[in-house]
Formats: structure tokens, C-alpha cells, sequence
């Protein structure tokens, strides 16, 4: 869609998605059918024939996909605008899941034989994904410090058929950043393209596509959606031909679509991120600061505060530093295990992004599948609590955490 020219992010979320009705449905309709009819055997060839494929075959397209497409295709292009001058225009694929964005990012970029980069500190199943099925696909995994821009450079001109580089940044759960415009500088010089996941930070608080990147990755289950309610993935880029054409179709053949319920709850998600988001840093800002003085916490992981090593980076490229923070408890794993179970308001869950605040153990949990020794060399040791921090009001927050601190 034409790049629409908002001035702000809630008047975009609210107002962008292709409303399309025959019957004047005040909000986007769920288009719940496998396939779509044909009023003619010409019609039917027209539209194989062109470019919109939204009314064919679900698996292909849908009318509740597009709008969902195009609210994110807005939110990532806000204020944006290409090397002539012109709004940016994006393509996105929505996905039924994260996991199968990644997929289709991935394969549509390389092939038996190619090397992808990428830095310690991800999602576990971003690096099982790596190191596992791509391995076995014969592409080739390397894990440094991409912050180090020497090595970047050395390792790119060590290994010839380096395709990809892909970065998450703030990285879960650490909280790791990198800095995404001076890794794009280098990559491009050498002809290697670079996608990041940006589903920490959505597109309210950082925009990689104005710091160089050709792909971006959400798990649109998270904040995008925001209630814990669907799951969704989407991968976007900036050339328009190869989104429309090489990806689309390994999209379509891996058959990772959404479904028409998700993404309609996608869309009812997206009209309230700007004001969650709000909400959503603010507390995390106040909850840091307090685990960061109190006597039980070792060491608090959150780009907002001075002490991460990251944070010079992460107030560069952020609005506002993301609402995920990590800690770990003096009494390790056993003083985590009381913690966990003494709370009364924070939920006990994985994922993050949702509403509510939920609260989890990465190393038996969301890193389960990744060998103790590879996560421990990360920062992701047996007594690391995740937090993802909600919109709850913060003073019942910190009494929450209090209680439960006292407890172990």
C-alpha cells in the first residue's frame, strides 16, 4: 500500500489496515474460508495471473492477512523514506508463528553451502534453528561478538560465501544490543545483506530499516499483538521484487500462513501498541531500578541502566530503552525457585509482550535445547529470571516483588 503519511503511530495502528467490506463492518473482517470464488473462468486466470494474491487460496493470501501486512509494512516505514527521497515502501509476509518467519527468511536467503552470521545471546529457538536445521540443510553457522567490528570484518573475509548476517538486538534474554547501522556498513561493503529481529523493540521504539537493514523479523505474538492471544510471525524487506517473488514463494511452499482469527486479533492488538508501550517502559524503568538496589539481586539486566555494557549503544538507536529486563538472585537457582513461587501478581509463564507481567526461567525453559555450557558462556546461567514487565499499575508491581524477595 501506498505509505500513508501519519503523523503519528496511533493514528497509523487504527487507521492504515485495508478495511475492505461489501457489508460496512466498522473494523476488519475475518475472511474464515480455505479458498475464495471465481465470478468467471477469466477472472479466475486474471487473478492467478497477477500480483495480489489475497483472493485466491488462503494459503497463499487473504483479505484479514493483508490488512495485518499492511498496519506493520506502516509501523516499520513510519517516517521513513528511500534513497530518492520518497516514502519507504516494504513488503510483509505475515507468518503463523515466529519460528516460521525465521524459517522463511532464512531459506529464501541461503542455500547449501552459504554462511550465516550471527552473535551469541539469541532466542533459543533462533539458535536451535540454527544449529541444528540449518546445519543439516548444509548452511553454515557462525556465532561471535559482531559488536566487535574487527572481527566482524575478519570473519567476512574469512568465509567467502557468507550470505546473511542476522542480529537481535535487544537480544533475549540478556538484553544484549548491537549496534545495527555500523554492522549494516560493513556487511553492505562486502555484499552481505543483514535482517534483525526486532521483536523486543517493535517499531514504536526502533526502526532498523532506517539503520541500514534489508529484512526485518517480528514474533508477532509478543508486544505486536500484546494480550497472549494469537500466535503470528511476519518478515519484512525493502526490495519489493525479491519479497513478491523468492520469498513469497518459499512462504507459500513451507506453508507457514497465519490463520484469519490470529491475524484479525493481530490487528485489534496493533491499535493500542503505541499506548501499552508507553506503559510497558515506563514500568520497567521503575522496576529495574528498584531490583537494582535491593539486597537479594546480584545483577539486574536492563539497557536502561548506566551498568550494561550495552546501554550507550541502546539509547543511540532506541526511542526508549525495551521493557524486558533479566536479574539473577544471590541465592542462585534455589532462591529463584522460592521467588518464582511467591508471587502473587506477576505470572508465572514464558514468552513476553503481553499485557500482564510474566516471569520465567530461561534456562529450564525458553533455552531448554540449548547445552548448558554454550548458554553459561552467553550470560544465560541457571539462576537468570526473566522478566517481561506489563501495564499492571506499578505500585502493585513492587509490592509484588517485594513479597516475593522477602521469601528467599
Amino acid at each position: 500500500m501506498k505509505n500513508k503519511k501519519f503523523k503519528g503511530i496511533s493514528t497509523l495502528t487504527l487507521h492504515t489496515a485495508n478495511k475492505e467490506n461489501n457489508n460496512s463492518s466498522h473494523t476488519t473482517p475475518i475472511y474464515a474460508t480455505s479458498t475464495f470464488t471465481f465470478d468467471t473462468a477469466e477472472e479466475g486466470m486474471e487473478r492467478f495471473a497477477g500480483t495480489d494474491k489475497t483472493k485466491l487460496y488462503t494459503r497463499w493470501g487473504n483479505p484479514t492477512f493483508a490488512a495485518a501486512e499492511q498496519t506493520i509494512e506502516a509501523l516499520e516505514a513510519h517516517g521513513l523514506t528511500n534513497e530518492k527521497g520518497e516514502p519507504l515502501q516494504l513488503k510483509a509476509l505475515l507468518h503463523s508463528s515466529g519460528q516460521a518467519a525465521m524459517s522463511t527468511l532464512f531459506l529464501s536467503n541461503l542455500s547449501a553451502g552459504d554462511t550465516l552470521i550471527s552473535h551469541f545471546s539469541l532466542y533459543g529457538g533462533t539458535q536451535e534453528l540454527m544449529q541444528k536445521i540449518l546445519t543439516e540443510a548444509g548452511i553454515k553457522t557462525i556465532l561471535i561478538d559482531v559488536r566487535d567490528s574487527a572481527l566482524l570484518k575478519q570473519t567476512i573475509e574469512a568465509n567467502k560465501n557468507v550470505k546473511l548476517i542476522h542480529l537481535e538486538s535487544p537480544a533475549n534474554p540478556t538484553l544484549q544490543c548491537v549496534d545495527i547501522e555500523n554492522i549494516c556498513k560493513i556487511a553492505h561493503a562486502h555484499g552481505v545483506k543483514v535482517s534483525v529481529d526486532n521483536t523486543v523493540a517493535t517499531p514504536y521504539l526502533q526502526q532498523p530499516f532506517a539503520l541500514g537493514a534489508d529484512f526485518v523479523f517480528h514474533s508477532a505474538t509478543k508486544f505486536l499483538n500484546g494480550h497472549g492471544s494469537a500466535l503470528n510471525g511476519v518478515l519484512l524487506g525493502k526490495d519489493l521484487e525479491f519479497m513478491k517473488t523468492k520469498v513469497w514463494k518459499w512462504h507459500v511452499l513451507l506453508g507457514g500462513n497465519s490463520n484469519a482469527f490470529d491475524s484479525y486479533l493481530l490487528i485489534q492488538g496493533m491499535k493500542t501498541l503505541e499506548v501499552r508501550m508507553e506503559r510497558h517502559c515506563s514500568n520497567t524503568a521503575k522496576v529495574a531500578q528498584f531490583l537494582d538496589k535491593h539486597e537479594a539481586i546480584e545483577k539486574v539486566n536492563y539497557t536502561g541502566l548506566t551498568s550494561h555494557p550495552d546501554h550507550a549503544i541502546a539509547s543511540k538507536q532506541m526511542k526508549e530503552h525495551a521493557p524486558l529486563i533479566s536479574f539473577e538472585l544471590k541465592g542462585g537457582i534455589e532462591a529463584g525457585k522460592k521467588f518464582l513461587d511467591a508471587l502473587e501478581v506477576c505470572t508465572r509463564a514464558v514468552s513476553l509482550g503481553t499485557v500482564d507481567t510474566l516471569v520465567s526461567h530461561p534456562a529450564s525453559m525458553t533455552h531448554y535445547g540449548i547445552p548448558r555450557e554454550e548458554r553459561i558462556k552467553y550470560g544465560i546461567t541457571d539462576g537468570l529470571i526473566r522478566m517481561s514487565v506489563g501495564i499492571e499499575n506499578y505500585e502493585d508491581l513492587e509490592a509484588d516483588l517485594a513479597q516475593a524477595l522477602s521469601k528467599i
